[in-house]
């Protein structure tokens, strides 16, 4: 295939040396000559690289070279260019102009596609004379690398060019899934499940930026914590992108952003490439705060409480306490002096302390989530005293068969505590893209670990936990603090009423009424 590429930038010259790699003859343009010999230098010098680390063979980092072909005007005529990809910058105006041109230059077989990460698709399109023809292709960079394309149809996008697409990004070697036309398209919108209640957990003052990023990465096995990976991005990126995504979906509570951000990104404060975001970069920045040790009494007597609902989570801390040489109490009651270890599930340690009249002040929540490293999350309230705190936290760092302690994280009282929160607002946010039908949830799930970095997709990570219990998280979530970010989505609601997988699209009224039935409906039928 013959591909025009419009942009020279970071994403210009990324798209250009992975079309060329896999095999495309590549021409590439840019309004300023002088950054086209910028961007074939770079393409060169990375598949220089690529020969030098292996990756690729000299004779065909060669060929590829051969097939970037440098292109003085970017509206010359084109009569074998059978694809546009635009990557200029982030303004209608600009990229209507871009294709504008190109209409009245390239033949109307010529598919355009726009490398766009916050506008509509739709409302470029709208610009041409032809809207059909025009359709989304939105990489993300480093593009060689971030091995996912997002298609994004138009609402007026020919039926054919969706599919084309998908089929030249995936023979390239990288996934494609296809998304609806709507704001932060699928993978900015799924990730501001985490970042946007991260937000939301530092307003409270739940814990600092470095102990939310701890317990994301020990417990969820998150490879970055949300603080780290808004330093990366650049906060003022991200903000952007939190604040259209939310203004997009007419202020979706469940998107909501935080008033923390503004005034950091005014004050310059954008992470890595500013040296200080939410934490310091650079050679003259101090050292990360270590954890303080742990110095309690790991001897204390231990009473695990929960009510019937909790059962199951208080069995399963009582036995990993016992196997690790606690002293854990099985009577009904605590006695004098034990420190109390309750199990929370989006609830709060206060309100059982209130309801139960349990010990305050040596009253403590845990975390029942499985912690992907070796991570527990104590709780406290503002009643708790502090040395009853240092020896429960001495007791849950305690490890079983003279295994490595536990690492516990020490944090306010919150309805379902960090971990839990996190995890609910990820699968939530990836729920309602579902229930709306604005990406399949394959599809969800492949961009999310393939674009995000994730251990396992939110929806299949829904599952692991399973939709009823997913769905009890969420209802307390939503009674506890009546906030509806925490609202149960209907994907969830239904699916745990139902017992059909968050993963499984479930069955459709179109499939109800088609002439063709598949193996399924002929079981049935028999």
């Amino acid at each position: 295939m013959r591909i025009r590429i419009v942009g020279a930038g970071a994403m210009g010259r990324g798209i250009a040396q992975w079309a060329a790699a896999a095999g495309h003859t590549v021409e590439l343009c840019d309004v300023r000559t002088e950054a086209v010999t910028e961007a074939a230098g770079f393409v060169r010098s990375m598949l220089e690289r690529a020969v030098q680390k292996g990756r690729m063979s000299a004779q065909d980092a060669a060929a590829a070279v051969d097939r970037l072909v440098p292109l003085e005007d970017p509206w010359a005529e084109g009569p074998e260019v059978e694809l546009v990809i635009e990557a200029v910058r982030e303004d209608l105006a600009t990229k209507a102009e871009v294709f504008g041109r190109l209409e009245r230059a390239l033949p109307g077989s010529t598919v355009f596609a726009t490398n766009t990460s916050s506008l509509s698709v739709t409302r470029i399109a709208a610009t041409l004379k032809d809207p059909t023809r025009l359709a989304g292709l939105h990489f993300f960079n480093p593009v060689p690398l971030m091995r996912i394309v997002e298609v994004v149809p138009g609402a007026a996008t020919r039926p054919g060019i969706p599919p084309l697409l998908t089929e030249l990004v995936e023979s390239c070697g990288h996934r494609a899934v296809t998304v609806a036309d709507t704001p932060g398209f699928l993978i900015n919108h799924a990730g501001r499940g985490l970042v946007t209640e991260a937000l939301a957990l530092l307003e409270e003052n739940v814990s600092d930026p470095a102990g939310i990023d701890r317990i994301a990465r020990d417990v969820l096995g998150l490879r970055m914590g949300p603080f780290e990976l808004m330093d990366l991005t650049g906060l003022d990126v991200t903000a952007a992108v939190i604040d259209s995504i939310w203004e997009g979906f007419r202020h979706e509570d469940r998107l909501r952003p935080s008033y923390l951000t503004p005034n950091r990104v005014a004050a310059g404060l954008h992470g890595r490439k500013t040296g200080r975001g939410w934490f310091a970069y650079g050679p003259e920045a101090p050292a990360p705060a270590a954890e303080a040790p742990v110095t309690g009494d790991a001897d204390r007597p231990v009473h695990v409480f929960a009510d019937a609902a909790d059962e199951r989570d208080a069995t399963a801390l009582r036995e990993a306490l016992t196997a690790a040489g606690a002293t854990v109490e099985s009577g009904p009651e605590p006695s004098a002096g034990a420190l109390v270890l309750v199990p929370v599930w989006g609830t709060t340690v206060a309100s059982a302390v209130a309801a139960h009249r349990l010990p305050a002040g040596r009253t403590f929540g845990v975390d029942p989530l499985p912690a992907a490293g070796r991570r527990r999350v104590l709780a406290v309230t503002p009643a708790a005293k502090p040395a009853a705190a240092r020896d429960a936290r001495a007791v849950l760092a305690r490890a079983a068969d003279g295994g490595e302690p536990f690492a516990v994280s020490v944090v306010r009282d919150t309805a379902g505590s960090v971990a839990q929160r996190l995890l609910a607002s990820v699968v939530s946010v990836s729920a309602s893209i579902a229930e709306r039908a604005l990406a399949t949830p394959a599809d969800i799930d492949l961009a999310v670990t393939t674009g995000l970095g994730y251990p396992v997709g939110p929806l299949a990570w829904g599952d692991r936990i399973g939709a009823a219990r997913m769905l009890e998280l969420h209802r307390a979530l939503y009674a506890t603090t009546g906030d509806p970010r925490h609202r149960p989505t209907r994907w969830v609601t239904e699916r745990a009423a139902l017992g059909v997988a968050l993963t499984d699209p479930g069955t459709s009224p179109a499939q109800c009424v088609a002439d063709v039935r598949d193996g399924a409906d002929a079981a049935d039928a028999v």
